[in-house]
């Protein structure tokens, strides 16, 4: 699979440690993945950081499954 071009999520290391952040922007991408891992809706994430857009949270849950797709190692699930 060939490695697709990220419109909305940067790595820049003089920006904010060179962690995944929004373009345009100081949020981290692995933040808004946490705060919808916790059981908050886009629209709330939305409403949190109004600065982002539905079609860039979509792109990091994208993200997210693409890499957890090339994962290799089991990923141990909580008992």
């Amino acid at each position: 699979m060939a490695a697709r071009r990220l419109k909305w999520i940067v790595v820049d290391p003089r920006v904010c440690h060179g962690k995944p952040v929004f373009r345009g922007t100081r949020i981290l991408v692995s933040d808004v993945l946490e705060m919808l891992a916790e059981g908050m809706s886009i629209d709330e994430v939305l409403e949190e950081y109004p600065q982002l857009k539905r079609e860039m949270i979509l792109e990091a849950l994208g993200v997210a499954a693409e890499l957890l797709r090339r994962e290799r190692r089991v990923i141990p699930l909580p008992a």
